[in-house]
């Protein structure tokens, strides 16, 4: 059973209403002013709010914007129901994020319609999708942009092929997409001083990249180069900051997906800085050998080159290092790829 927050100044309409949505099969929260609902909300989280805008103490608005900050009521769908009917009030509301706006007098069935309409926009998202699996994204998409009311989220899903080693954005470029990887690998890379590239990520099917400076509203600091030749989905600027923007539920779900590489990059730093050139090359190996798995061949096919970029050190460096480590029988060495036959002894391994 759902609970509706229903926060009124105006004693009748409070006790009419709330008999409403009892008789509609919902919990009822009553308030009487916005100070009161908040502090309701705050022990018992509802499911919906219904709140007036001219109120004493804290109006609507208030209200409203006290959800968006806190982190445990903030993304509640929220229905203002009042007596102003000018468009500058309304497009304040929406503006703060509301949900609906509904204008007394009103009937039963237009109250109960909005509610149920929005509940059910908030039923579609999952907990997880299943990015790598056809058609993942388009479920993930299709979700978001019913919940988040988005109309035009990614619409013109043209998978865009990308040539091996073709470039995809450079550093400095302004961020103008998110890219996610339908097929091959995409790797970014930032260059040294020296000239020499370091590999900062390593994106494989069911993989966004492009992401970070967006949100941060900076040029890209790395570059993106195609590993394989690889088919490209791209998510327009204005549809992914819509898309965290618009509805708390959509981009907590967004933002799960692509948070782990921001630890990922911090322990590859830690790595270089702290960590022996086994441990680097012996992390790497697990790490590829993961990703890969799934794969008819599970071997590792990356470039020397490449895989020193990653490791950050010497292609010789790295070629030695995968020798002692064939000698020791951690890893089988072909002309086309590596294959590991131990991962968890390089990954224990005291190096």
């Amino acid at each position: 059973m759902k609970t509706i927050l229903l926060i009124e100044d105006n004693p009748e309409i409070l006790a009419n209403t709330g008999e409403l949505l009892e008789m509609a099969g919902y919990t009822v929260l009553l308030a009487e002013n916005g100070q009161v609902g908040i502090k309701t909300a705050l022990a018992t989280k509802p499911d919906l709010v219904v709140c007036d805008i001219m109120m004493p103490v804290l109006d609507g608005y208030g209200v409203l914007q006290v959800f968006n900050q806190n982190a445990q009521l903030a993304g509640v769908p929220f229905i203002f129901l009042t007596a102003k009917t000018e468009r500058t009030d309304q497009r304040r509301g929406m503006e703060l994020g509301a949900d609906d706006y509904l204008t007394k007098p009103f009937n039963k069935t237009e109250l109960l319609s909005a509610i149920a309409g929005r509940l059910s926009r908030f039923q579609h998202l999952k907990s997880d999708y299943d990015l790598q699996a056809a058609g993942g994204l388009g479920g993930f998409l299709d979700d978001a942009r019913a919940v988040g009311g988005l109309e035009s989220l990614s619409a013109d899903r043209k998978v865009h092929p990308i040539r091996r080693k073709q470039d995809i954005y450079l550093e400095g470029d302004e961020p103008t997409r998110v890219y996610f990887v339908q097929a091959g690998r995409v790797k970014t890379v930032k260059a040294t001083g020296g000239g020499k590239e370091l590999i900062t990520g390593l994106y494989g099917p069911g993989e966004f990249f492009g992401y970070l400076p967006l949100l941060q509203r900076t040029p890209h600091v790395d570059s993106a180069v195609a590993v394989d030749e690889s088919e490209l989905l791209y998510i327009p600027q204005d549809d992914f900051t819509q898309l965290l923007e618009r509805n708390l539920e959509v981009s907590q779900q967004f933002i799960r997906l692509l948070a782990g590489r921001v630890s990922e990059r911090e322990t590859q730093l830690l790595a270089m800085a702290y960590s022996s050139i086994r441990r680097r090359v012996a992390d790497a190996l697990v790490q590829l050998h993961a990703q890969g798995e799934t794969a008819a061949d599970a071997g590792i096919h990356l470039s020397r080159d490449d895989m020193a970029a990653m490791v950050g050190t010497a292609p010789e460096s790295l070629s030695r290092t995968l020798n002692e480590f064939k000698a020791g029988g951690l890893i089988e060495i072909t002309p086309k790829s590596i294959r590991v036959l131990a991962p968890e002894k390089l990954r224990r391994a005291n190096w």
